[in-house]
């Protein structure tokens, strides 16, 4: 019975260990984690979700305070057309984020980051280049595309030195999209260096409908492998969203699959930046207490655990300070609801909004908790102590899980 370490991810003169740790935001897919699975031989992924934010809280800069000052006469108004991002500063966020990780990287594996065109920040195409660009600047590996069809953003950075240097990929849920994908960007002559198949059982935002259970990841991978074999195209393929075990990942990577690529494991390591407490949830979450809904304002429905605080949360939008998912127009989906609530309810103290959740706020504060669809598996990976909490698990541990089981086995970590 093969494992996952009978196998190597080849991306230009790199050969890895083909395990790829997702770039789960904000902040949870922290940059130590992304360093170990460097360290370790594979692909670790930071995220660019609200960089500037994760930048205040590495290096204690004041991106956001001075943002918020500097919007504060704007905090009352409905219309944050004005709510701008200092592109510069953006700029100077991102490369510190990313320059600070590569300078402290060790070992023979990469760090990619992981770019949501979702993050439209009142300018789209703008900060969506700066950000390219700014990641390019800072030496990463490579950048994955994510949260949106990217049909744009080739040309965004076709004129950068490392355009053709860097490793190049992009994040779809279906085959339709990887074709739309490939037809905008030909103009670039560039193909994706790899390509990451999501399917339905995965974290955080989805890329389907409600009707997510219809859909299957090795189908979804096996047309993808098919048609790029009719094309005549060598493009690494990475099945992502719901392979548990290494013997998951084995099966994959014996059908073809380059790499797999695995997050929910990763949020219950040491390494990982949600705070303890909410990892041990995490841990003890039953099947049940997992739900796909709508309240995100991008349109994509998210997997979290009901238990969220942010589920229900009526606070007042923070786009002054934050406001990542304005669209070009200064709209958020959340600000509408949330303006529909006050106005029904002009005399409650605290409103409560429940078909939409304040994004950026929510998810700084560590208060809306995305998941995989097996986060219920996750007590079954560690060791119940006397006070019926879990044994915390280094990143390193989890990730040679990955590398050398077998079968359905998991590795328990050692007694304490």
């Amino acid at each position: 019975m093969k494992c996952v370490d009978d196998f190597r991810l080849r991306l230009g003169w790199h050969e890895l260990i083909p395990i790829v740790v997702g770039g789960m935001g904000v902040d949870i897919s922290t940059a130590e984690l992304a360093l170990e699975a460097a360290r370790l031989g594979g692909v670790g992924h930071i995220s660019d979700a609200m960089v500037p934010t994760v930048a205040d809280r590495r290096f204690k800069t004041h991106f956001v305070k001075n943002k918020l000052k500097l919007y504060k006469h704007n905090v009352a108004n409905t219309d944050k057309t004005d709510v701008q991002f200092d592109l510069a500063l953006l700029a100077e966020a991102t490369q510190m984020h990313i320059g600070r990780t590569m300078e402290a990287k060790r070992g023979p594996g990469l760090i990619f980051i992981n770019c949501m065109e979702k993050l439209t920040m009142n300018a789209p195409k703008e900060t969506l280049r700066v950000r390219l660009r700014s990641a390019l600047d800072a030496g990463i590996d490579g950048i994955t595309l994510a949260a949106g069809l990217h049909l744009g953003s080739f040309a965004l950075i076709e004129d950068h030195p490392r355009f053709r240097d860097a490793q190049l990929g992009i994040i779809v849920s279906s085959l339709r999209a990887l074709q739309l994908f490939m037809k905008k960007s030909a103009r670039t002559d560039r193909l994706p260096d790899y390509v990451v198949i999501e399917g339905p059982l995965a974290g955080g935002h989805l890329g389907f409908g409600m009707d997510w259970a219809k859909f299957n990841l090795a189908t979804i991978f096996a047309e993808v492998r098919a048609w790029l074999a009719t094309e005549k195209l060598d493009i690494p393929l990475i099945p992502a969203g719901g392979i548990f075990s290494g013997g998951d990942a084995a099966t994959f990577l014996e059908n073809g699959a380059a790499a797999v690529q695995v997050a929910t494991r990763f949020t219950v390591a040491k390494e990982c930046g949600l705070p303890d407490p909410i990892k041990q949830e995490y841990f003890k979450a039953g099947e049940d207490d997992i739900e796909v809904n709508g309240i995100s304002p991008t349109g994509y429905p998210m997997r979290m655990l009901k238990s969220s605080p942010a589920i229900g949360a009526g606070i007042r939008p923070n786009c002054e300070a934050y406001g990542y998912l304005l669209d070009a127009n200064g709209n958020c989906q959340y600000i509408d609801a949330y303006n529909r609530e006050v106005a029904t309810h002009p005399d409650e103290k605290k409103i409560r909004v429940w078909d939409k959740t304040c994004l950026c706020t929510q998810m700084r504060n560590f208060e809306l908790w995305t998941c995989g669809h097996y986060t219920y598996r996750l007590k079954d990976t560690s060791r119940r102590l006397p006070d019926d909490s879990y044994v915390l698990l280094s990143a390193e541990h989890i990730f040679n899980d990955y590398r050398y089981s077998t079968g359905d086995a998991i590795a328990l970590p050692a007694e304490p």
